[in-house]
């Protein structure tokens, strides 16, 4: 590692784009990730000393501006495991995805911080991107699915998080209703048992195995494969009017499910329509592409 590296970088500014995420996709708790496209936008600017942050969009009233924003601690963190350390930083950040409403924000954000300093380094991202941005949140799902794009399926071996990305298949379109209120992931994760009834993990392991052919190869399957008997019905108290939405659609026969820790529901369509009828009071109905990329890092 030079020193001119070391102290600063070899690529002045870079620009990064991170998709959104929906984690669990209803069967495969903590290890199904699908990318959104709805995206993040972050300059990061290597300057001769100092912080500057400046944010706008969802959450800009709320984030830090000083070097406990995710985003600088995810760059300062990815800085260390490839010997990137900058004296000063100046951040522009854009934001689309909505904060804690269970899409991927946080993990956005330290793909963000992580892909940045991979780029003002002049390094490729590569295998040990994963593991920095998941040991923040614990677990690898939103965060495979900003960095790679598409479908991820995401595990741990030891202390080590793996993902593989999968192609989703073309006919999939999603509808994200999105409600007022928010949720946090570390409320929701307290609602659930320390242990469930065999058959009911017995259900999700074939569940999230279907899910797995449904959305790459058959989304005639989504209904079913989105079951889920792990989690949704456990956290009911942090978000009753968003599981009761869920379950309303599946009895229309649409693959519905809570995304992430809540309170939006995923809604997997093939034709980008919900049922004439049912009432969205209280929830903004976006329909999004899901993203193929995963982020994207380029100088400017």
């Amino acid at each position: 590692m030079t020193e001119d590296l070391l102290a600063g970088s070899s690529i002045g500014a870079v620009e990064v784009t991170v998709p959104a995420s929906s984690a669990n996709l209803g069967s495969g708790f903590d290890a199904l990730g699908l990318a959104l496209g709805l995206y993040d936008v972050i300059e990061a600017r290597v300057r001769p000393q100092g912080l500057e942050i400046t944010v706008e969009g969802e959450g800009a009233d709320e984030v830090d501006r000083d070097e406990s924003h995710l985003v600088v601690r995810a760059l300062r963190a990815a800085g260390e495991v490839i010997g990137f350390r900058p004296t000063g930083l100046e951040l522009r950040c854009r934001n689309a995805i909505p904060h804690s409403r269970g899409l991927g924000s946080s993990a956005a954000a330290i793909v963000a911080g992580v892909a940045a300093a991979y780029g003002l380094a002049g390094i490729d991202v590569d295998d040990r991107a994963l593991q920095v941005a998941a040991e923040f949140e614990g677990h690898a799902d939103n965060a495979a699915a900003s960095l790679l794009g598409g479908l991820v399926l995401a595990w741990t071996e030891g202390d080590r998080y793996r993902a593989m990305r999968l192609e989703p298949h073309s006919g999939i379109r999603p509808i994200l209703l999105i409600p007022g209120e928010s949720s946090k992931t570390s409320v929701t994760r307290q609602l659930l048992p320390d242990r469930v009834p065999h058959p009911d993990a017995a259900f999700a392991a074939g569940r999230a195995a279907l899910a797995v052919q449904a959305i790459t190869a058959r989304p005639d399957l989504l209904l079913p494969a989105t079951a889920d008997r792990l989690h949704q019905d456990y956290r009911e108290a942090a978000w009753p009017a968003s599981l009761r939405m869920v379950k309303i659609l599946r009895e229309h026969g649409l693959a519905a499910t809570i995304s992430g820790a809540g309170p939006t529901v995923m809604v997997l369509t093939q034709d980008g329509k919900l049922p004439d009828g049912v009432d969205l009071a209280g929830f903004d109905a976006r329909e999004l592409p899901v993203d193929r990329q995963g982020v994207q890092v380029r100088a400017v």
